[in-house]
């Protein structure tokens, strides 16, 4: 088995985790830096992705099984948006194309992410892994998730022998996330965009290598787990409720000056705080994950308010009691709008009733 990615947080749990699993022989940790973590008994192969090297470690170790983990929102080390969309998309089509010359090759794992939906205010409450988005990222990481996709899917067309799963993970969160969304609920204030209160949803990060070490293997009895599917925790939170468990102030925003607030926090390293990043903050995002239990026969451990409190207290107390932060928002969403309105709507904060979305 090859592992890309393994010096990241998740990489390098993944890679420790699979060791123990039954029928895997040895695995192939790759990465361009050197993790700072212990890797168990994995051979570390120091490569760059969007380098053409992949084709001869594959060669070497008569690799049957890719699980590529390198599709991230956020650089390692030194890097801004260009070596971050570089090391997603041409990593990515570097790999598929070694992948597709090797004849070894017998399955493909590819992290993958719920943000090739979008966020729009006419999407739908719920989306499965066939809904079509309203409209296509257009930028930051969604995007490259999007391309991602895309090369993944031709792949797949020209290689049908090889069993493909793509994994569309919500937010991870968890004691130690590596996210622009963790980073964003870091933030001392929480700025939010004005008259909105988005739904979200989050995935924890045991529960992210748990799936990955089921899209890996064979597929358990009743199962299949070849296809895309959409992994999150049971519930959603709104990023009201979100802001208050954390004990944080939030700051409302117009949706005209949400862009230069946006423009504010990449310059303090916020690399991945895109106009889709804002999107998903303005009109949230619910998928369902009926698929990722009846078909992949994966049930998460942790709901996403369960996630959210461990995320919650890794970060530790926050600027304010959550009881004060609570009574100011429910203050705020009671006042009426500008105009004669009724009070605030929470934009897609209605929650709908689904597996994964309750």
């Amino acid at each position: 088995m090859l592992v890309t990615g393994a010096a990241r947080q998740l990489g390098g749990r993944f890679v420790r985790r699979v060791q123990c699993e039954p029928g895997v022989d040895r695995v192939i940790a790759v990465d361009a830096v050197e993790p700072a973590h212990e890797l168990g008994g994995a051979e570390f192969v120091r490569a760059d992705i969007r380098q053409s090297a992949l084709a001869r470690i594959l060669a070497e170790h008569a690799v049957d099984t890719v699980v590529h983990l390198d599709v991230s929102g956020k650089a390692l080390g030194a890097g801004g948006r260009t070596a971050i969309k570089e090391t997603n998309v041409i990593g990515t089509m570097q790999l598929l194309g070694a992948c597709q010359k090797s004849p070894a090759v017998r399955r493909l794992v590819v992290k993958s992410s719920t943000s090739v939906y979008g966020s729009a205010s006419r999407d739908p409450a719920v989306f499965t892994e066939t809904t079509p988005p309203k409209s296509l990222p257009s930028g930051g990481f969604a995007k490259d998730a999007v391309e991602v996709e895309g090369y993944v899917r031709g792949f797949a067309r020209r290689r049908p022998d090889v069993a493909v799963c793509v994994l569309r993970f919500a937010n991870i969160l968890g004691p130690r996330p590596d996210s622009p969304l963790a980073d964003y609920l870091s933030l001392p204030v929480l700025p939010t965009v004005f008259g909105y209160d988005p739904r979200l949803q989050f995935v924890h990060e045991d529960d992210v290598v748990d799936v990955l070490g089921i899209a890996a293997g064979e597929p358990r009895r009743g199962t299949l787990n070849s296809g895309t599917f959409n992994i999150a925790g049971d519930g959603v939170l709104l990023l009201s409720q979100c802001s208050r468990r954390l004990g944080k102030p939030t700051v409302p925003v117009l949706l005209p000056a949400v862009t230069w607030v946006g423009s504010a926090l990449r310059t303090i390293g916020m690399t991945d705080f895109s106009p889709e990043q804002i999107r998903l903050l303005t009109h949230g995002r619910v998928v369902s994950t009926v698929q990722m239990r009846e078909t992949l026969g994966f049930r998460p451990k942790f709901s996403t308010a369960e996630t959210f409190a461990e995320f919650a207290r890794s970060r530790g107390p926050g600027l304010l009691p959550p009881e004060t932060v609570g009574r100011a928002v429910d203050r705020l969403a009671a006042l009426p709008l500008p105009g004669g309105a009724g009070p605030r709507e929470r934009g897609a904060g209605a929650v709908q009733t689904t597996h994964g979305a309750r």
